[in-house]
């Protein structure tokens, strides 16, 4: 999944800041205190709400036109960008374990390196799939 950039509506807050609102994923909401910090909270709440819909096996809507939403004088329309890869990076870091098989004499020269099996794999399957994205 490369980037996703979806329409999001920030809605001025009577008390200062703003409350923000995803036209394409009705139970995606947040806040935040201004435009900063509401944009970071935008981010996450997509990344919540997409990585949601993935695990519950929902369908990921294609994100609207910016131009066709209309907003009122007191709303923005603002274009959120979102790097799903980025998203489980810095929120799900969860280790998993992994059998995996390689010959005998591989596994001696890299022993006797001290190359440190986990990083290794862990930076090849980066490359691949940032090389797929």
């Amino acid at each position: 999944m490369r980037k996703l950039f979806y329409p999001a509506i920030f809605h001025t807050a009577e008390e200062g800041g703003f409350w923000i609102t995803f036209p394409d994923l009705p139970e995606c909401m947040t806040q935040g205190d201004d435009m900063q910090n509401a944009y970071e909270m935008a981010v996450d709440a997509l990344g919540l709400a997409i990585s949601s819909r993935k695990k519950e096996r929902l369908d990921i809507p294609v994100p609207s036109k910016p131009h066709e939403i209309s907003t009122s004088a007191d709303e923005y329309c603002v274009v959120i960008e979102f790097d799903m890869l980025a998203y489980q990076k810095r929120t799900n870091s969860k280790a998993v374990k992994k059998t995996l098989t390689i010959p005998e004499w591989l596994n001696e020269e890299a022993v006797s390196l001290g190359i440190n099996f986990s990083q290794v794999l862990q930076e090849a399957l980066l490359q691949k799939i940032n090389a797929k994205l």
